[in-house]
């Protein structure tokens, strides 16, 4: 019984985002977030059937298993727009740098004025990279690895909904500056929405969501210090 439950709960997740996602395609409402929109339904129908999240569990470790095709199969439109890195490689990898340093310095020194403990300030300064990374990083540098996952996911919906729409009040419309844009500061969830405008946006939010998490690792021990003894 335990594996049936398994299955269909696998089935529903995969439903939920396949309906959130023709949501999405139709209306082009950023409000329509596949990832919140999804989430509330399995939420939905977990309350309504009195099922625990212990019932989900299984199943959702399956599905994690597929993150990393997921994640290699970025490698496709990566490959297909190979020209376009080469050609703005110097400037998208110094443009991931600051981004990476100003998002984290900024949310670390915020929080630090603020007064708020140390693993919360380290855990907030993880939150542009994607979850398991940041759990890592936090964990590794005195955060809370929770705190952490928590503050990603938050930033990912928010990045993901609000993003869009930001670029293009702001008339940036070019697919290299959008796509590095979502990717390096709403990871995941922005690589996703930036997919789904195109290709070539989908590609460079990969490389950013890469690159973002490559030196935010790197330059989170070098905040922190700074921070503590300044």
């Amino acid at each position: 019984m335990d594996y049936i439950t398994t299955l269909l709960l696998i089935i529903l997740t995969f439903a939920a985002y396949l309906f959130s996602r023709f949501l999405f395609m139709r209306y082009q409402n950023p409000l329509l977030n596949v990832v919140i929109i999804s989430s509330a339904f399995i939420v939905a129908v977990l309350f309504t059937l009195h099922l625990p999240y212990a019932a989900y569990r299984p199943g959702k470790e399956i599905m994690t298993i597929l993150l990393g095709p997921a994640t290699v199969a970025l490698a496709v439109p990566l490959y297909n727009n190979r020209a376009v890195l080469q050609k703005n490689l110097v400037t998208v990898v110094v443009g991931v740098c600051l981004a990476s340093l100003l998002t984290s310095l900024t949310a670390m020194g915020i929080t630090r004025l603020l007064g708020m403990p140390k693993d919360i300030v380290v855990a907030i300064g993880s939150k542009s990279v994607t979850a398991p990374i940041a759990a890592q990083v936090a964990a590794v540098n005195g955060g809370d690895p929770e705190m952490a996952i928590a503050f990603v996911v938050v930033t990912g919906a928010l990045g993901a909904i609000a993003g869009p729409t930001l670029l293009t009040l702001l008339k940036i419309t070019n697919p290299i500056i959008r796509g590095l844009a979502m990717g390096t500061t709403a990871h995941g969830q922005g690589t996703a929405t930036a997919l789904m405008e195109g290709e070539q946006q989908g590609m460079m939010a990969g490389i950013g969501m890469t690159l973002s998490a490559i030196i935010t690792s790197a330059l989170l021990p070098i905040l922190i210090s700074i921070l503590w003894h300044s």
